[in-house]
C-alpha cells in the first residue's frame, strides 16, 4: 500500500510539474522589443518620445497595433471613441469574451512604460497563443484604449460615461477631445455606439507597471490589484481681509494665507490619524492679491482624497472640514468647502479573478502581494460594465510619468506570463 501510495504521489506530482512546464510562456526579449519598437513613434532628437494622444505620433502608433493585430489573424475595428478593438475567435462563438489591453498614449514628457507594458503584453499573449496553436473556449478581445492620459476617454465612452461636453476639453496637441476623436478614426455624432452593455464581456484584464515603489521595496515580483481608488476633489476657499503688512498689527490681522496654512497641516495629520490606505493632498494654492506687502485676504486651496472605500473618502473629509472650520474661527477667517466635478467612484476588482491572478502568480513561483492603486486607469471605467482584474509589475525607483520611468524585461515578462495563464484559467473557468 505505501509503495502505491508514493507511486501515486508520485504521478500526481510529476502531472502538476507537467502542466506547468507546458503552460505557453511568453518571449522576453521579443515583448521588449515591442516596447522599443512603439518607442520609436514620437522619438526626439534627445531620445525620448513624445506622444501624447490625438498627435500625429500617436495615429502613427495606432496604425502600427492595428497593423500587428491584423497579422495575427485577428479582426480588428475601431469604435466611435477610437478604442482600438481586436478580436479572436474561440472555439464556442455564444460564449462573451476575454478582453485584455490597456492604452499607449503618453502624458507630455512621459516615459514609455506607463500604459504600453500592458498594451504590449496583449500583443504578446496574442503571439505566444499562436505559436502554441491554442485555441480559447471564449473569444479573445485585445483593447487599446485611446486617450487615457487626457481623460481616461476610451474606456469611459465604451461603459456610456462619455458626454458631449467632455468634446472641448483641449490637450497639449492643441487639439480637442471631439477633433481627436474624429482623427483617430473615431466618430463623434456616434459616440453612444461605443458603449457596450453590461455583461458584455466574461472578464477584463488590465497588466500595468505599479506607478509605485511598494513593490520594488519589498522584493516582490507582481501586485494583484484589489481595486482601483475612488477620489473627491474640493476647492477650500478661505477669506479674510487684505490689508497693509506694515501697519495691521500681528493681533488684529484676519489672514487667510496663515489659516490656509494650518489647513494643509491640518489634512496631513488627518489622513494619518486614520488606519488604512487613505491619502489626502493639497496640490495647489492661490493667495489673493498675492503682494508681498499685503495680508492675504483670500486663499484657494485644493483638496483631494482618495481611497478604496467611498464611505472612508467621507470620514476623512468630514474630519478635516471639522477641524478646518477651528481653524478658521481660530484665525477670525471664514472657510467654505466646494466640491469640484472632478469624482471617480472606487472600482473593486472582481474576487474571482483576484484568486486566479494570485494562483496564476503562485505557479510561476513568483511572489506577490494584494495591493490598492492609488492611480485611475481604463479598468475604472470598464468595472461598470464587466467582472474586471489587474496585474502590477515593479516599476523601477517608484517612477512614473517620466521619461525616466522603467520595468526591465524581467519583470515585464512576469506579469505578461500572469496574464496568459489568468486568461487560460478563467477562459476554463467562466461560462
Amino acid at each position: 500500500m505505501i509503495r502505491h501510495g508514493i507511486t501515486l504521489l508520485a504521478f500526481l506530482s510529476f502531472s502538476i510539474l507537467f502542466s506547468q512546464k507546458n503552460q505557453p510562456t511568453v518571449d522576453q526579449q521579443r515583448l521588449e522589443q515591442r516596447i522599443f519598437d512603439l518607442a520609436k513613434f514620437g522619438l526626439q532628437e534627445n531620445g525620448e518620445t513624445e506622444r501624447v494622444a490625438f498627435s500625429n505620433a500617436d495615429i502613427e502608433a495606432r496604425q502600427w497595433v492595428v497593423e500587428t493585430l491584423k497579422g495575427f489573424g485577428m479582426e480588428v475595428r475601431i469604435d466611435a471613441a477610437g478604442n482600438i478593438i481586436g478580436y479572436r475567435e474561440g472555439k464556442d462563438a455564444s460564449k462573451k469574451p476575454i478582453a485584455f489591453g490597456s492604452h499607449i498614449d503618453r502624458v507630455p514628457n512621459g516615459g514609455n512604460y506607463d500604459g504600453c507594458v500592458g498594451s504590449m503584453a496583449a500583443l504578446e499573449v496574442i503571439a505566444t497563443l499562436n505559436e502554441n496553436n491554442i485555441t480559447t473556449s471564449h473569444p479573445l478581445e485585445v483593447i487599446i484604449f485611446p486617450n487615457e492620459e487626457g481623460g481616461v476617454m476610451g474606456s469611459r465612452a465604451m461603459a456610456g460615461n462619455l458626454g458631449k461636453s467632455a468634446f472641448p476639453i483641449v490637450n497639449a496637441t492643441g487639439y480637442s477631445m471631439g477633433e481627436g476623436i474624429m482623427r483617430i478614426g473615431g466618430d463623434t455624432t456616434k459616440i453612444k455606439q461605443a458603449a457596450r452593455e453590461k455583461g458584455c464581456m466574461a472578464a477584463f484584464l488590465e497588466l500595468h507597471i505599479e506607478q509605485g515603489g511598494k513593490l520594488e521595496s519589498l522584493g516582490l515580483d507582481i501586485g494583484v490589484v484589489e481595486g482601483i481608488v475612488g477620489l473627491n476633489w474640493w476647492d477650500v476657499v478661505f477669506t479674510g481681509f487684505a490689508n497693509h503688512a506694515g501697519t495691521t498689527p500681528m493681533n488684529a490681522r484676519q489672514d487667510a494665507l496663515l489659516a490656509a496654512a494650518k489647513y494643509i497641516v491640518a489634512v496631513n495629520e488627518v489622513a494619518n490619524s486614520f488606519d488604512g490606505a487613505q491619502v489626502a493632498t493639497v496640490g495647489r494654492i492661490k493667495a489673493e492679491p498675492g503682494a508681498p506687502n499685503v495680508i492675504s485676504g483670500k486663499v484657494v486651496a485644493s483638496l483631494e482624497i482618495r481611497d478604496l472605500s467611498s464611505e472612508v473618502i467621507e470620514k476623512v473629509y468630514q474630519a478635516i472640514k471639522q477641524k478646518t472650520e477651528e481653524i478658521a474661527n481660530s484665525s477670525n477667517v471664514t472657510v467654505e468647502f466646494r466640491p469640484l466635478d472632478t469624482t471617480a467612484e472606487p472600482a473593486l476588482t472582481d474576487p474571482m479573478i483576484q484568486q486566479e491572478i494570485e494562483s496564476s502568480t503562485k505557479s510561476l513561483g513568483l511572489s506577490y502581494q494584494y495591493m490598492p492603486s492609488g492611480a485611475g486607469h481604463d479598468s475604472q471605467d470598464i468595472s461598470r460594465i464587466a467582472p474586471v482584474g489587474m496585474i502590477f509589475v515593479p516599476s523601477k525607483g517608484g517612477i512614473s510619468h517620466s521619461p525616466k520611468e522603467f520595468t526591465s524585461a524581467k519583470d515585464m515578462a512576469n506579469g505578461a506570463n500572469v496574464l496568459i495563464r489568468t486568461i487560460l484559467a478563467l477562459d476554463k473557468k467562466l461560462d
